[in-house]
């Protein structure tokens, strides 16, 4: 059995002689929080993108990975990197609240820290292989974009999302799932008298959805590569969008084009199942599904202090809703008038302090090219083509959405150093030295 063990010095030394003499094959060794940061930055897409294949170097080789696991450590990018390598995660846990963590992750039974190897291995032997070892696609086939209530701009986000993703020859589809205030026909100029996403939605439950069938109730963009299914022309018609409608739709917009962007509501409230227990249908079902179908959640706040107590508090749910899929958030209407002296410092301390949250990007306050274009019923990047704002978002796309293939090509364009260097100190790096 191979091992790779990620537990910190002097008992991760310990541990890895112990397995050797118990015949286990150790092929490398690094602390947990290293192996967590790397994992993170391969897999979230942060502003140090490296190449996936040169990070998990020191891990792909190994059948298990004996973890220190606790909420610094056994994170969502760490068990999806695992996940994609085929490898079985060992927990070596020291609080109930690491076990609980551990178990919320679907692992196996944890162990105490001072594990002895032969339980260890013992551990490993139980521990199920994966039952889809395939790697994903690296490239996000569902997006969603969600934002609290207060109006953060989330649909002009979503837009300008959709049109810059399709700046690089790829086919877009541009969603409006949003059951309470469905927007992107009339901020575009688009006709939502049509099928839209609701006949989709209708035609998926019917089976005679498919790729040539969602061209005919598109629409497409003016700008070209993205084509836009409406939402629904009134509020009333929200139960035409039911949860299996909606993950039934998604699934076949995957096959039709690269990328789904898709615009849901606020609201992720569950009462009417407190409410009823009737199998009827529910007003944020939509929202839900959607969350649930993505690869990627695009989280957007409002760069102000209601907007980001709102966006704090309705970020746990965020999270509970949508498990370990990863979300990028975006604030949107970075201004220092509400928030004085470095806006940008003071958001990204509220965030990291009271949600966790590191990674953060920001899109400026542009009312001109904004207005601009909610004059025009067009993108924001048709109409001001050198607007701070859109050169934000396509930033953003480039760094969270579409990152570079390699280091070298992401250290080109945003000057960071290799961040794949830590890779450099584990065991097996020393063994080869």
């Amino acid at each position: 059995m191979r091992v790779f063990v990620a537990v910190d010095p002097p008992r991760g030394r310990a541990l890895e002689e112990d397995l050797e003499r118990e015949g286990a094959e150790v092929t490398g060794a690094a602390d947990a929080a290293t192996l967590a940061a790397l994992a993170a930055d391969a897999l979230v897409g942060g502003r140090a993108v490296v190449d996936v294949d040169a990070l998990t170097a020191a891990v792909r080789e190994a059948d298990i990975l004996v973890l220190q696991a606790d909420r610094t450590t056994l994170t969502a990018d760490t068990v999806a990197l695992c996940d994609r390598l085929g490898v079985r995660i060992v927990p070596l846990c020291a609080t109930e609240s690491d076990e609980r963590l551990s178990a919320a992750f679907g692992l196996g039974p944890a162990l105490p820290p001072d594990a002895a190897a032969w339980q260890v291995l013992e551990a490993a032997a139980r521990v199920p292989h994966p039952v889809d070892v395939t790697p994903r696609a690296a490239l996000p086939g569902v997006i969603a974009v969600w934002g609290p209530a207060g109006a953060p701009g989330r649909s002009t986000v979503a837009v300008e999302l959709a049109v810059e993703l399709a700046r690089g020859g790829r086919h877009v589809a541009l969603v409006d799932a949003d059951t309470h205030a469905p927007s992107l026909a009339l901020s575009l100029g688009l006709a939502d008298e049509g099928p839209g996403f609701a006949a989709a939605c209708r035609q998926g439950e019917l089976g005679g959805l498919d790729a040539r069938e969602l061209t005919r109730i598109s629409i497409p963009l003016s700008s070209g590569g993205v084509d836009v299914l409406a939402g629904i022309n009134r509020p009333s018609r929200w139960p035409e969008l039911s949860e299996a409608r909606v993950a039934g739709a998604l699934t076949v917009c995957r096959t039709w084009a690269e990328h789904t962007v898709v615009d849901v509501a606020s609201s992720l409230e569950r009462d009417e199942e407190i409410v009823s227990d009737l199998d009827g249908p529910r007003r944020n079902a939509a929202t839900l599904a959607a969350l649930r179908s993505a690869d990627l959640v695009v989280a957007v706040a409002s760069a102000d202090p209601v907007g980001i107590a709102r966006f704090l508090r309705g970020y746990t749910e965020l999270r509970a809703t949508v498990g370990t899929t990863r979300v990028a958030v975006v604030v949107n209407r970075l201004r220092p008038g509400v928030l004085g002296i470095d806006a940008r410092g003071q958001v990204r301390r509220a965030l990291d302090r009271f949600g966790g949250i590191e990674d953060v990007w920001f899109l400026p306050m542009d009312p001109r090219s904004v207005d601009a274009a909610t004059l025009a019923a067009r993108p924001v990047a048709d109409v001001s083509p050198r607007s701070p704002f859109s050169a934000a978002v396509r930033r953003f796309v480039g760094e969270a959405v579409v990152p570079p293939r390699t280091a070298g090509e992401s250290r080109e364009r945003s000057g960071a150093r290799d961040p794949s260097a830590p890779v450099t100190r584990t065991r097996r790096s020393r063994r080869a030295a």
